[in-house]
């Protein structure tokens, strides 16, 4: 219960400013002002040193702060700070009751000058915050694009870029190993994720070497990607080194994998001078997974496909001199045409497949011999 007199903090200027804020930035008026009364409730506490359960109210139409003590009403006051007897209590309120609480108003002695001050305070930290949340709204939105940014930092660990309102992080991991990042150099990113800090600015995680990267590139050089024309149907990369793209389009007289590489590759050049010289593989999905993986290997020919459905496993057999093509260099060939289309991939050249048929053969006939024996 309040007491009928009249004493508080007036500050109509501080709600005239807030509103303005709430028109102009979206800030809730309401909301800070419930962060200003609680700010003020520790301040009132710090600087007067006091015990008290404290309740601090301002006006949302005049901004008059009101401070109470908040008392417990007993029988016997052992604490004055936090209690008050029922016969005190009822002088305030005759409906009062023993454990019940009473809010007496209280005017310390320059509060005025801390109230404005924290206040000041509050409001400064809620538009950082209220910043903040603009910012990372903003590149939350662009989560899976493409940015462009300048090295501010560079060392093995980590390579910092700044985006303009944000720096965005690429992590070692990151990082396309083959590059080398200087101070001031400008270079594109793949926005990752974004993080919120609990302090300071958001967090944008930055990729150059994840594979979407490189379908982000493709989309934005080749006007059929970005239309829907043609279809990135999947990406396999060993960044700094080679990228398997499969594209695909339901409209037969369009050639996807020539619209992608254009006239004289210039199309695809864009892209691979982008990831610094980084070769890529343009090859037609198939859903017919034999004609699939066959394309996967490419650069290599292939005579033949062999799938098993159920196992997702695929035996290849090439030309004896384009074994070492379809594996590729540390088995990179294959691997990445394994990635690229789900499936495991098996490689024999035609000389090793002819003799595991001549050792399966000969194994089947020794075991029918042996049957014929035990007869």
């Amino acid at each position: 219960m309040k007491e009928k007199q009249e004493t508080s903090i007036d500050n109509k200027e501080l709600i005239l400013a807030l509103e303005d804020l709430e028109k102009e930035k979206g800030m809730n008026k309401d909301y800070i002002l419930d962060s200003i009364e609680t700010a003020l409730v520790t301040a009132y506490k710090r600087n007067f040193d006091s015990l008290e359960n404290v309740k601090v109210v301002m006006d949302r139409k005049t901004g008059a702060t009101h401070i109470y003590s908040v008392r417990q009403i007993v029988k016997k006051v052992e604490n004055p700070e936090i209690e008050i007897s029922l016969k005190d209590a009822q002088k305030i309120n005759p409906d009062l009751n023993l454990e019940d609480t009473v809010d007496i108003e209280i005017v310390p002695r320059n509060f005025g000058r801390i109230a404005a001050q924290t206040a000041k305070q509050v409001i400064i930290q809620k538009l950082r915050e209220a910043e903040r949340e603009i910012v990372y709204n903003e590149f939350n939105d662009r989560k899976g694009e493409i940015v462009s940014g300048i090295v501010q930092k560079a060392d093995k660990n980590i390579v910092v870029m700044d985006l303009g309102k944000l720096e965005g992080i690429m992590p070692t991991k990151e990082q396309i190993p083959t590059e080398k990042y200087k101070v001031n150099d400008k270079i594109k990113g793949y926005v990752l994720d974004v993080k919120k800090e609990q302090k300071g600015a958001p967090q944008v995680i930055v990729s150059r070497s994840h594979p979407d990267f490189v379908r982000k590139l493709l989309e934005f050089e080749i006007p059929e990607i970005y239309e829907g024309v043609i279809e990135i149907k999947s990406v396999s990369r060993d960044p700094g080194y080679r990228s398997k793209v499969a594209v695909y389009s339901p409209d037969p007289n369009i050639d996807p994998v020539g619209s992608c590489v254009g006239q004289k590759g210039v199309r695809i050049q864009n892209v691979i001078n982008e990831l610094n010289g980084e070769k890529i593989d343009v090859i037609e999905w198939n859903e017919d997974p034999s004609i699939y993986i066959a394309a996967s290997l490419l650069p290599a020919q292939v005579l033949a496909v062999d799938v098993k459905q159920e196992e997702k496993f695929a035996q290849v057999i090439v030309p004896d001199n384009q074994l070492s093509l379809a594996i590729g260099k540390s088995g990179q060939n294959a691997r990445l045409a394994a990635k690229l289309t789900e499936w495991k991939i098996d490689i024999k050249s035609e000389t090793q497949f002819r003799n595991m048929l001549m050792e399966s053969q000969k194994t089947s006939q020794d075991e029918v011999s042996k049957e014929d024996k035990a007869e």
